[in-house]
């Protein structure tokens, strides 16, 4: 008889969430302050280092919690997947603690860097941390932002539950967060001018926090000193439900009926034999 899997509580979810986030947050923002304080990279190097980092963040976590690893998934994961909505505020919470962990990381790791290219901590090196309107130099006003953001959202929710959706055409062998993290290089090639493409609430606001106790007095405002922090949070939010909520309306209700994973997990191709069997 083969052995029962061991199936995780609520704190090994939220660890598992933690470290994914953390894993995400440490290539996504680690790229930027490479390519902002040391002039290494460029643009593409950017969103693949973004892309990299979620699908290895749901590589770490997606066997244990899912791996939303981003508060706007888990939202709109419970409101039309079935996830348990009293699992969103610990899900949210520890997914902030990933992000805000993870930049303090970088922030430490790339002291020297960052103060030689800006040495007064301003937001010529905020974006390192934390998204801006139009990026910090481009005419995007804040609302064009919140626009962004929402329309952004809403793309990578609406083809996270295409990916994953079981009664699809969901990738196999285990390939749907290497999908993903495909999905994401190309939102950031493709929608990252007006915004920087947070599309997470935890990804903005745990490293906003970061900068700001280690020395970036602004980082809850924009150039023009607009308290902008709210809507890299709310926007996101708002876009996830948007995205989740056309998907079920324009595909999901029309698909044929199939066995769906647990709610809010990505769908694998193991078995608990062939986990035993991997493990050992």
């Amino acid at each position: 008889m083969a052995a029962r899997l061991k199936v995780p509580g609520l704190a090994g979810e939220l660890a598992a969430e933690f470290a994914g986030t953390m894993i995400l947050i440490l290539f996504g923002v680690g790229v930027v302050a490479q390519v902002a304080g040391g002039g290494i990279g460029d643009h593409d190097s950017i969103a693949w280092a973004w892309g990299l980092g979620v699908m290895l963040g749901v590589y770490v976590a997606g066997r244990i919690s899912g791996a939303h690893l981003n508060p706007a998934v888990t939202i709109a994961l419970a409101a039309f997947k079935g996830f348990p909505w009293r699992k969103v505020a610990p899900y949210s919470v520890a997914q902030f603690l990933g992000a805000f962990v993870a930049a303090l990381i970088v922030r430490w790791n790339y002291t020297e860097v960052l103060h030689a290219a800006d040495p007064h901590l301003t937001v010529k090196t905020q974006g390192v941390f934390s998204t801006l309107p139009g990026n910090g130099t481009l005419p995007v006003s804040e609302w064009g932002a919140f626009r962004d953001q929402i329309i952004g959202t809403a793309i990578l929710l609406f083809l996270i539950l295409a990916i994953t959706d079981a009664a699809g055409t969901p990738p196999a062998a285990n390939l749907a967060p290497f999908v993903i993290g495909l999905l994401i290089v190309g939102i950031g090639m493709a929608w990252g001018t007006n915004a920087g493409y947070a599309i997470n609430p935890a990804r903005d606001l745990g490293p906003r926090l970061a900068s700001f106790f280690t020395g970036y007095g602004g980082a809850f405002r924009d150039q023009t000193g607009y308290l902008y922090f709210w809507i890299p949070i709310v926007a996101p939010i708002l876009g996830g439900l948007l995205g989740a909520g056309l998907y079920q309306m324009l595909v999901g209700r029309f698909l044929p009926s199939a066995e769906p994973p647990e709610p809010g997990r990505i769908p694998t191709d193991e078995t608990p034999e062939t986990v035993e069997a991997r493990r050992g």
